[in-house]
């Protein structure tokens, strides 16, 4: 119902009678705002209408998501209301994957066209995705610009219009008749719409000829070309867990925990060989969880120097330390309310590791040099590739350190227990160096798949990325040429009788502390002879995991 103004006391009894002044101004401001919000509605009404008619599936986005879309949209995605495509598929409509053409990754977030547009481009691109409701891939013709307001962009209004040619659009066409002419006079009344009918019909079917003959030339072009190649199989979402790429079966028991664990704040510990992608499966987990929209923060507890990881995790005060001539932030202070990796954990100093544990305990923590207690929301992933149990034996990790991180412990298998995965990995890597290098490789012979997934691979899957960049530079043409020699794996080294310095010093203490009778005090204790701290060797025997028998 439509606001209607009321009448305005005109003569000077109705003003008496009233008490209310003769005020036609006033009266003409209100008739102008009630026939400006009649104006808008009217205008709201008619946009509403015209959306909901037109085939194309349209879409209004601003920079705090999807506003407002039509019923082609809402049908396009499979979901029954604004509310619904926001939760399903993101507040942008992110989760509604397209991609290039003859392209299998999906276009990136400022790759998309409305992203694009928001940012004042005014963009027409053909894209590939799948039309929710029928399950089918769709040819997609997406129109995009900015809306304007006094020369401000406030949002972008995008139309997706499908021109796929295939069984769904076909099936609608009226059926030809070969022996009618093309053109000529109407056979009777109301003839000119049949006629007009007959040749759009003809025009279509036509393009359909010559599109489909166009795909079998491209089709028997690149037969031709790629002789010997890899059949690769399209990557879809069933091998894809955010960067983590595969189908192998024990991928998917990773697949699944990182599915089970995702929503929770518990701690979670990645256990895995260096190169397997405990990285990325942390950034899976973290983008599924409810803290996505807050940091994660990644630590490398190996990369950080001893003296330093304290005050690199906990912060420092002005004045904490000789050269801290400035109040610092800590990592944990970072990520508050938001997850942090500390990857290499196993190498995490002993000395700190009682720290860490109070802060997993109690998500409290004192700044270097300060006496403050700080409280912090923080979801911890562990990262490690060391064996901890072996850690512990020899005391150099803490076993309720361990008990607290090992709540919900994922093991990242190496790439040679999965080795059907590498055709996929090889799929992926070579899209990704064609994109960064500017190569467009698409063929890979069966002979260079077969020594690529007979290798071991003892660095796996950064191992196959750098072979696979190396690869895209130096070749040459459509095909892969990978240049590194995979004959046989390498031989098992001769046993060799030296040992690392950390085992002799850690034999020399324990031959020590026995000829001492474990004495480590005084004239003729271990220390002594040593020529350390007692505390010191103390602290190195527990380091070490000595301990009198």
């Amino acid at each position: 119902m439509l606001m209607q103004a009321a009448p305005y006391p005109t003569h000077p009894d109705d003003c008496a009678a009233t008490g209310v002044c003769s005020e036609p101004i006033l009266g003409n401001k209100r008739r102008s705002f009630a026939a400006h919000v009649s104006a808008l509605l009217l205008k709201r009404t008619e946009m509403n209408a015209i959306l909901d008619t037109t085939p194309n599936a349209v879409f209004i986005l601003t920079r705090d998501g999807i506003t407002r879309c039509n019923r082609a949209a809402v049908r396009m995605l499979g979901v029954s209301s604004l509310n619904e495509l926001r939760n399903k598929f993101g507040r942008k409509g992110e989760g509604f994957l397209l991609r290039w053409p003859k392209n299998l990754l999906p276009l990136r977030e400022e790759e998309r066209p409305l992203t694009r547009a928001l940012k004042g481009e005014r963009v027409t691109e053909v894209v590939l995705a799948i039309h929710a409701e029928t399950g089918e891939e769709i040819t997609l013709r997406v129109t995009a610009a900015p809306i304007l307001a006094k020369g401000r962009i406030i949002g972008a209004v995008g139309i997706h219009s499908d021109i796929t040619w295939g069984k769904r659009v076909s099936a609608g066409r009226p059926a030809l008749d070969p022996e009618r002419p093309w053109f000529g006079p109407p056979d009777g009344p109301g003839q000119d719409e049949d006629l007009l009918s007959l040749e759009k019909a003809r025009r279509r079917q036509v393009e359909n000829d010559l599109h489909r003959a166009n795909v079998e030339i491209q089709a028997l072009k690149d037969r031709i070309q790629s002789a010997d190649t890899y059949p690769f199989q399209e990557i879809n979402h069933t091998y894809h867990f955010g960067e983590v790429i595969g189908r192998s079966r024990c991928l998917e028991n990773v697949f699944f925990r990182v599915e089970a664990v995702a929503p929770q704040d518990s701690t979670v510990l990645l256990l895995g060989e260096t190169g397997t992608g405990k990285g990325v499966v942390a950034r899976a987990i973290h983008s599924r969880s409810m803290r996505r929209n807050r940091p994660l923060v990644m630590v490398n507890c190996t990369a950080l120097p001893a003296s330093l990881i304290e005050s690199e995790l906990f912060g420092r005060e002005k004045g904490a330390f000789t050269g801290a001539s400035a109040q610092q932030l800590g990592r944990f202070e970072l990520a508050d309310k938001g997850t942090i990796l500390l990857d290499e954990i196993g190498d995490l100093p002993f000395e700190l590791q009682a720290k860490l544990l109070h802060v997993i305990q109690d998500g409290e923590f004192s700044r270097l040099g300060s006496s403050r207690t700080m409280k912090v929301d923080v979801r911890i992933i562990a990262a490690t590739n060391r064996d901890l149990y072996e850690e512990m034996r020899l005391g150099r990790f803490r076993e309720d350190l361990f008990y607290r991180l090992n709540i919900f412990p994922i093991t990242i298998p190496p790439l040679r227990d999965r080795s059907e995965d590498i055709p996929l990995l090889v799929e992926y890597f070579l899209e990704k160096f064609n994109r960064k290098l500017g190569k467009n490789i698409r063929n890979v012979t069966n002979e260079t798949m077969g020594h690529l997934t007979a290798h071991a691979w003892p660095g796996n899957v950064r191992e196959l990325e750098s072979v696979i960049e190396r690869a895209v530079i130096i070749s040459q043409g459509a095909t892969l040429q990978v240049l590194d020699h995979f004959d046989h794996p390498n031989p098992p080294r001769p046993q060799d009788e030296t040992k690392p310095l950390v085992d002799l010093e850690r034999d020399y203490i324990s031959q020590v502390l026995r000829r001492t009778n474990w004495r480590i005090e005084g004239d003729h204790g271990a220390a002594h002879i040593l020529g350390i701290n007692p505390s010191t060797l103390r602290g190195r025997m527990r380091k070490e995991g000595i301990r009198r028998p």
